[in-house]
């Protein structure tokens, strides 16, 4: 056994050493780039206390402007107010009308998305460009999840541009150019994305040569570790090379480990985009003049959203959203580095009422999230083995989503997976089958080392730099001059 060990370290040593150099140093280029790129310079959307007294009827305005059915009815703050907007289809512009008087707003979600824009970054520069993204790209790839966005670009020097979404007024991404050049180096040189599309099985085979090659030197150097006995410490390299293995063998498994799983996982399951609209609500069944009574329903209530969402039976509802309580916020660029990647719950419960007899709707929020459960999966409810409120980004639902709060449910069979459903407006928010669960955690932990995560991004990203700069040094450096040397 211990023969075959060296025996095969010596003869993985320049495939495994090379991808060893060649993944560790572009990975490094992730902590770099999400501790040093772009951040927005503010955190939270734009919010103010909604006030539908006095407001022209939400369904006359509907019904003069033709709308008929959408896929969602919610009220948003705008630059000069809080405005209703409609989204008859996810895939094109949304509209909006003035409140106060039902006039729409012609082709306005282009400027609100520039607002939004010029919100979350305080950019006073001119704006260069506004591009409408409906599918995924190189720059927004598909972990970014929220589709379709704008991205706003700045006319400014560093090509500042944010991509927003602007049925959640999220800010989906901020770039610039020290980030394209770094995020395409990542690409490039770690993921490997200037391989055709038609030759991905090509890509998937060498990279899994090198990694696996990665892996199967990391197994042989620590069953050498275990094996072989020295009653001193070797001289020179070879010496520093041996210290390195027993402090860094097992950082080099976990990272070639979780990220060959990760390559065969997304190999055999290209991902897809997830997040999905209820289907388009008919709206003539919205009757009730909300606005009326408005001063009564919101006593003492500080109601941040307004949305109109359909329940299983048809009826139409009217969500009032409550503001959380907050207690200052993040402000400078490291709190919000980290308040966005931990996430931040950005509203509290909800009342529902009848939006065609104003009736109260006592089953609240729990109940209409097992309902869209029901809707997106076609299976009873009873396949839910759990159901929580989710406040925070984690592990299986992390910031990537940019949506919070969540209901989870956890199905058995037939579904076999996790769903999270967004109640505001009847979004399928993310969805993770079971037999991908164990590749998730994987790459989670093993790999982007979340286990760190309570120490903050920006101590993860420093720690995970160091290591890997060890194993860049000690074992990879170390280790190829070595067998140079052999060779020679």
């Amino acid at each position: 056994m211990r023969i075959l060990s060296i025996k095969l370290h010596r003869l993985l040593a320049i495939l495994g050493g090379t991808g060893l150099l060649l993944w560790g140093g572009s990975g490094l280029l992730h902590p770099i780039m999400t501790t040093w790129g772009p951040q927005q310079a503010v955190f939270y959307p734009p919010s103010h206390p909604v006030d539908l007294a006095g407001v022209r009827p939400i369904h006359e305005t509907l019904a003069e402007a033709g709308v008929t059915q959408a896929a969602a009815i919610r009220i948003v703050p705008g630059e000069n107010g809080s405005l209703l907007q409609v989204t008859e289809d996810p895939q094109t512009p949304r509209r909006y009308f003035r409140l106060e008087d039902g006039a729409e707003l012609a082709n306005h979600d282009e400027a609100h998305a520039v607002f939004l824009a010029r919100h979350y970054t305080r950019a006073t520069a001119p704006v260069r460009a506004v591009e409408w993204i409906h599918d995924f790209t190189p720059s927004y790839p598909w972990v970014n999840r929220l589709l379709p966005v704008y991205k706003v670009t700045f006319d400014r020097p560093d090509n500042l541009a944010i991509y927003v979404y602007t049925e959640t007024n999220a800010a989906a991404g901020v770039d610039n150019s020290f980030k394209t050049v770094l995020q395409t180096g990542f690409r490039w040189f770690h993921t490997w994305s200037w391989f055709p599309a038609q030759a991905d099985w090509a890509r998937v085979i060498l990279m899994g040569l090198f990694v696996g090659s990665l892996l199967a030197l990391a197994v042989t150097g620590i069953a050498m570790i275990a094996l072989i006995r020295r009653k001193a410490r070797a001289p020179g390299m070879r010496g520093w090379h041996r210290i390195a293995g027993y402090a860094a063998a097992l950082p080099l498994l976990m990272f070639a480990s979780s990220g060959l799983f990760h390559l065969i996982q997304y190999a055999a399951t290209p991902p897809v985009k997830t997040l999905t609209l209820s289907p388009p609500i008919t709206l003539a069944g919205v009757t009730f003049p909300i606005e009326d009574q408005w001063a009564e329903l919101s006593a003492g209530l500080n109601i941040s959203t307004v949305s109109i969402i359909e329940d299983a039976e048809g009826r139409l509802l009217y969500r009032l959203g409550l503001a959380p309580p907050r207690r200052g916020g993040p402000e400078t660029p490291s709190e919000i580095r980290n308040a966005r990647f931990n996430g931040v719950e950005r509203s509290g419960p909800a009342l529902y009422i009848d939006a065609a007899t104003g009736a109260p709707f006592e089953d609240g929020d729990r109940e209409i999230a097992l309902q869209l459960g029901e809707r997106f999966t076609g299976v009873s409810r009873s396949a839910i083995h759990h159901a929580e409120l989710v406040t925070r980004f984690g592990p299986q639902y992390d910031f990537r989503n940019k949506r919070l709060p969540v209901w989870r449910l956890d199905y058995g069979a037939p579904v076999n997976a996790t769903i999270f459903v967004d109640t505001t407006s009847g979004v399928l928010a993310d969805r993770t089958p079971d037999h991908a669960k164990p590749e998730q955690w994987s790459f989670s932990y093993l790999h982007k080392w979340n286990f760190l995560f309570p120490l903050g991004r920006e101590a993860q990203n420093l720690i995970v730099s160091l290591v890997v700069l060890f194993c860049l040094v000690l074992m990879g450096g170390i280790g190829l001059m070595l067998d140079l040397r052999r060779r020679r």
